[in-house]
This record gives C-alpha cells, structure tokens and sequence, in this order.
C-alpha cells in the first residue's frame, strides 16, 4: 500500500480480521496487522477497534510520542471523505 493512499470509511471497515486489520487515528489510516502481538496493551484491544475510528480509545491511552514512534511505520495513507447522498 503506498504512503498516499486514501480510504473511506467503508473500505477501512472492511479490514478487521485477524491478518488484515486497519485502524483510523484522526483521519490517519494505520495498518496493524503485524503490530497486533507487539501492542502492549493486548492483541484484544486492537482486534476491538480495527476496522473502525480508534482515536477517541487511543488518545484516552497514549501521547502523541506513541504517534511518533509507532506512526511512520503503521501509517498506509489517510481517510478521505466519503460522498454525500
């Protein structure tokens, strides 16, 4: 998947099974897939929010020094804005 990727909503829902699982940090798109055993929190608490928007869980647990660390390397793209009907 390239940096510049963007995704809706809907296609980032799509991704939350066990080898596949995206998750959505302030309009950011994050690949957890490989990261899910190395959470610290747990594998459980990802696999919750994946294929969703996890920013309200993970600001309420971390700072933006996680974002920092973890972000460049988990970051696929961002989220763009689905059409209204």
């Amino acid at each position: 998947m390239s940096e510049s990727k963007q995704f809706t909503p809907s296609e980032v829902a799509q991704h939350n099974k066990e080898k596949d699982m995206l998750i959505i940090v302030d309009n950011s798109v994050y690949d957890v897939s490989e990261f899910v055993n190395e959470h610290p929190g747990g594998a459980k608490i990802l696999k919750r929010v994946a294929g969703k928007d996890a920013s309200k869980q993970f600001w309420k647990y971390h700072n933006e020094g996680v974002l920092k660390k973890y972000g460049p390397k988990l970051r696929v793209g961002g989220v763009k804005e689905q059409a209204k009907l």
